[in-house]
């Protein structure tokens, strides 16, 4: 009876997920979640308490992250997964009531980042137009929840093509500004931090905001049944993506402290866009990046929570229908319309605020947990993956992700976040 049953009958099936992602497609998604929209106001607080030593502050939070994305290529190479932190934890320790509350911990980062983001479209739509708030942002959660449902090679492509106006924007800043190059043979030593107390606190200070702008690598392992030879393709692309936001990051970073004053840099809510000023450009094209940057990040967050969230109905630790999958599309959309009813509902209920500070926090704790799975992961694993990194790695990611916890707990700064 089931055999005469065709999509049009039957349009959810327990069937796999499509596997329609490459390597370069993949990076690009990973790059749309690490550079996001948090990055064209993070320089100026960044800049507030580096001072001309913020090129050091952004190198060192890349290392710092460095170690957690290097544990998380591995185990996405073992355990290709959705709800893939989920799947590791319960690879560890054999503990479902912790799987369930990591992959529950994952799922609550992407949608209040997704509401946060919906409710900062608002600021950059008002550049050009003023409409209702509430109106905007139903608008734009039905929308992206429609592309994330349509399909993951839709989604992917759309996010990838927002991803390279994103990079575009961030390249258009340093090329306008690109006359203060010409001073970096006489000003680079500033850059480096002096041998004394109060200069390293301002560097650790301003890697401790920093490493905000890195966070979405983790994003990528949780598309991982959807990916082709994940076993290759995520840990490459993980690795990929890092080193791009990077080496993006220092160059911004570097053009910014020779550009503008750091006063002038930490007084501006939108220091791209002074760049852009005082080189007597209208500062209109990169509040349209910015614009195009949050719906890349509201859609990626989206995508990243339905899909923990048909993982978790996978591995039998919610309930199975939203493990369901459009036989058709080959998506989870009942996962899918339920993560974009929450955003929907945390962007009309709650203010920005600290939602953000809230997302950092619990997206430390899910990197604690990543390292420490990895550490047991491996003493217990039979035969290696492709990739596979020493067992210092993850310690020292869970020493790094440990302490940048307890950072979290005392209010030292106000800060912004990816």
């Amino acid at each position: 009876m089931a055999a005469n049953n065709g999509p049009s009958s039957r349009p959810l099936s327990p069937t796999s997920l499509k596997r329609s992602i490459g390597t370069v497609l993949l990076t690009l998604y990973g790059l749309g979640t690490i550079l996001g929209a948090g990055i064209y106001v993070l320089i100026g607080e960044v800049a507030r308490v580096a001072g001309p030593a913020m090129p050091a502050a952004f190198l060192l939070a890349g290392f710092i992250a460095a170690f957690s994305a290097l544990s998380y290529a591995e185990l996405s190479g073992r355990l290709p997964k959705s709800a893939g932190e989920a799947a590791y934890i319960q690879a560890a320790f054999n503990w479902p009531v912790a799987a369930g509350v990591m992959g529950w911990a994952v799922i609550a980062t992407g949608v209040v980042s997704s509401a946060t983001l919906v409710r900062g479209f608002i600021g950059y739509l008002d550049v050009f137009v003023s409409l209702p708030s509430a109106l905007v942002m139903t608008l734009l959660v039905i929308g992206l929840g429609m592309l994330a449902a349509w399909g993951i090679a839709e989604s992917m492509w759309a996010a990838a093509v927002i991803t390279m106006i994103e990079t575009f924007g961030l390249i258009a800043v340093c090329f306008v500004a690109r006359d203060s190059l010409a001073s970096w043979p006489d000003r680079w030593p500033e850059m480096l931090p002096a041998l004394d107390l109060a200069a390293w606190t301002g560097v650790l200070l301003g890697a401790f905001i920093a490493f905000y702008a890195f966070i979405g690598f983790e994003d990528m392992v949780n598309v991982a049944e959807e990916v082709i030879a994940p076993e290759r393709t995520l840990p490459l692309a993980i690795v990929a993506a890092l080193v791009l936001s990077t080496a993006l990051y220092l160059l911004v970073a570097v053009v910014a402290t020779l550009a503008l004053p750091t006063a002038v840099l930490s007084d501006s809510d939108a220091p791209m866009a002074a760049i852009i000023q005082s080189r007597g450009y209208s500062p209109t094209i990169i509040a349209l990046v910015g614009l195009f940057a949050v719906i890349n990040g509201a859609l990626i967050q989206l995508v990243m929570a339905s899909r923990v969230l048909y993982g978790l109905g996978k591995q039998g630790l919610v309930w199975p229908l939203l493990a369901r999958v459009h036989a058709g599309r080959r998506t989870p959309v009942v996962a899918t319309a339920l993560i974009a009813l929450a955003v929907l509902v945390f962007a009309l209920a709650l203010p920005i605020g600290r939602l953000a500070r809230l997302t950092s926090f619990i997206a430390l704790a899910v990197f604690l947990a990543v390292n420490l799975s990895l550490i047991v992961v491996k003493r217990h694993a039979g035969s290696a993956p492709v990739f596979t990194v020493p067992t210092f790695v993850p310690v020292v990611g869970a020493v790094l992700s440990a302490g940048m916890l307890l950072l979290q707990l005392v209010p030292l700064i106000e800060f912004g976040v990816d």
